[in-house]
């Protein structure tokens, strides 16, 4: 298939996506403190939006031929992020997902959307330039809650 590559990409992005979701909802069940109620409801509208964003890319998998992965060990093991690792404490939470937003930022970027060009296949272009700008939006809101710490 001669966009074994590109399927391959997404089924990572897809992988990525469901570390991702469980995270977030794990911060968003744990988080303590102060910023209780903003953060709680912060992490829900994230993983809320991540939800939508992997159906996408799992629905686009199909529109290319390929076949989206759906077990939780094959998330595991296609996943360049890793399991949440960070304590429960607010700083280590935000840090964690600005790195791991970052990570799926430049996967997109120097990955997926090389490749997807390559085979000039506009939509998946199109969906991964969406799901960047995203992660570009969360990635620059949680820096600049980051800032009065």
């Amino acid at each position: 298939m001669e966009n074994q590559t590109l399927v391959n990409f997404l089924n990572q992005l897809l992988s990525n996506q469901f570390v991702l979701y469980v995270k977030l909802h794990r911060y968003h069940w744990f988080i303590q403190g102060k910023n209780f109620f903003v953060l709680h409801k912060q992490f829900e509208d994230m993983y809320d939006q991540i939800a939508q964003d992997l159906d996408e890319v799992a629905e686009r998998i199909l529109m290319i031929n390929g076949k989206p992965l759906a077990t939780m060990v094959k998330y595991i093991k296609e996943a360049t992020l890793e399991e949440a690792s960070a304590d429960d404490k607010e700083h280590e939470i935000i840090q964690q997902l600005v790195s791991d937003l970052q990570q799926m930022v430049s996967e997109i970027q120097d990955q997926g959307l090389p490749e997807a060009s390559r085979l000039h296949d506009s939509p998946t272009e199109d969906l991964l330039i969406g799901i960047q700008g995203n992660l570009e939006k969360y990635i620059w809101m949680l820096r600049a809650y980051l800032q009065d710490k």
